[in-house]
């Protein structure tokens, strides 16, 4: 009996240039700083406990403010459940927590959002705490004791949540919402995931390589059109169903390979996808037209099946499948002894890659209000790309992963808005910033960069000029219809820069 949908491609166990080239792996993995040291490892579960006693003490607090009896209130319980890398235990130094609140059927989302999220940021251990309630998956991201955090919600038609309550059974769905449905959904994949793999050891290493080798490479990023830490797994995953008895590093060698030369769109799965309890729309390409235009679908196994890629767009996709032609290439090397693992991870090379790069440029005058803008427009890069596809003489449209963060002190109004339009004051010395005078206006930027290819037989053909107008400023007035944007105080410019 084989795990997965397909027969393994092979059974066979590790030669020994395999068990070898894995022990290397993992000393390589250890070299670049990716096993969390007990210390902190401890620190993440002393974090855990807390969280827990601050979520039943939120569900009692509600549950009193309902008028339910005091004796009902102490029993309501609620419980925390952790998915995502530190469930899949592949967290590194550094990593997110990705936890799970689950209350019973009396406790309110906007509760959740509105009374723990006050009793979290009257705490002083916790710092850079947001709520992001209109998202896919709505989720209060914040540092812990220097730990971050991100809490997702979801109620269950119960009275109480005890503390030895599971998530297996898809009849705990039932009568629930579809953000409800999302958020228990991290959680019930992440179990799956280690319930479908044959060797959980080898799955580890070998998820710990392609995780960091993505962030390398800077195509980690869901919310950027890339795939996200789930989606990882869920490949990885594949390829020990198709390899059982291998070694980590053939593994990560058959992955490379069995990527690239995937025949998406066809989908990838860990197992059937099945029918249950609800009447929710379950991914089916055959019936839904959004689905069929999922460009690389890997579909997740616990019920109801979603796909967990629908971000990926034309370039993403081109991008990925190149980055798959080149780790497969090294990663032969490797296991024929003709290359390092470390050559693996060499950094991308995205900032010097572009003639022509988009500066995506958020700003604001507040801390708090710069995180919850800047998340708004990262949120809706993806869509700026999408616009940009649609130029006939681009040929792609690379959006960097990440933004980077500036604050900048200015003295006059002219400096202000220099600097929300990314031309920043120059480095000073300490003598020189002393004698500056004191700022008028503190400014804060997050720029995101989107890398532009341009089709040189389509400029040549019609000697035509690049004209990127129309998705700028449609890109722009969709940020702008953000229900909190302010336009006193939040600004967004997108500003063409050639190298």
């Amino acid at each position: 009996m084989h795990i997965g949908v397909t027969p393994p491609i092979s059974n066979e166990g590790p030669k020994p240039q395999e068990i070898l080239a894995t022990q290397m792996l993992e000393q390589t993995l250890r070299d670049l700083g990716q096993y969390e040291s007990e210390e902190d490892s401890q620190k993440r579960e002393v974090v855990l406990g807390k969280l827990d006693m601050i979520f039943k003490e939120f569900v009692r607090k509600v549950s009193l403010a309902r008028h339910l009896p005091e004796s009902i209130a102490n029993e309501a319980g609620g419980k925390i459940f952790t998915f995502g890398s530190y469930r899949l235990g592949v967290y590194t130094t550094g990593s997110d927590i990705d936890t799970l609140c689950v209350a019973p059927k009396h406790v309110q989302r906007e509760d959740f959002f509105d009374y723990i999220y006050d009793m979290l940021k009257a705490r002083p251990e916790v710092t850079e705490i947001t709520a992001v309630q209109d998202a896919f998956v709505p989720v209060i991201n914040m540092v812990f004791s220097d730990i971050s955090i991100d809490l997702v919600f979801t109620k269950l038609g119960l009275a109480s949540v005890p503390d030895d309550l599971q998530l297996s059974d898809s009849n705990l769905l039932k009568n629930l919402d579809e953000r409800c449905i999302r958020s228990l959904n991290g959680s019930r994949v992440t179990d799956e995931i280690l319930r479908l793999v044959p060797n959980v050891t080898s799955f580890r290493t070998a998820l710990r390589c392609i995780k960091l080798w993505a962030k390398r490479r800077a195509i980690y990023s869901n919310v950027m059109g890339f795939f996200g830490g789930v989606v990882w797994a869920m490949l990885v995953a594949r390829v020990c169903q198709l390899y059982p008895n291998a070694a980590a590093g053939t593994i990560v060698c058959k992955f490379f390979r069995i990527m690239h030369q995937w025949k998406w769109p066809q989908p990838v799965l860990l197992k059937a996808i099945e029918d249950g309890p609800l009447n929710v729309r379950i991914w089916n390409p055959k019936i839904y037209p959004q689905d069929k235009a999922h460009k690389m679908p890997v579909i997740t196994p616990a019920y109801p099946s979603m796909c967990a890629t629908h971000n990926v767009t034309a370039s993403t996709q081109k991008i990925m499948i190149g980055e798959f032609e080149r780790a497969a290439v090294l990663a032969e090397k490797v296991m024929t002894n003709t290359a390092q693992w470390a050559d693996l991870f060499e950094k991308n090379d995205f900032f010097s890659k572009y003639k022509i790069y988009l500066q995506v440029i958020a700003s604001s005058d507040s801390p708090d209000t710069q995180l919850k803008w800047a998340g708004t427009v990262e949120s809706r890069v993806r869509q700026l790309i999408i616009k940009l596809e649609l130029v006939e003489t681009l040929r792609l449209a690379h959006p960097f992963i990440k933004g980077f963060d500036r604050t900048t002190h200015c003295v006059t109004e002219t400096e202000a808005h220099d600097a929300a339009h990314g031309n920043f004051p120059p480095t000073l010395s300490e003598e020189e910033q002393a004698a500056r005078p004191p700022p008028v206006r503190t400014v804060y930027t997050t720029t995101f960069y989107v890398g532009l290819e341009v089709d040189k037989e389509q400029m040549t053909a019609g000697a035509r000029r690049l004209d990127i107008s129309w998705p700028i400023l449609e890109f722009t007035k969709m940020v702008k219809a953000w229900d909190k944007f302010d336009e006193k105080r939040m600004g967004i410019v997108v500003v063409y820069k050639k190298r």
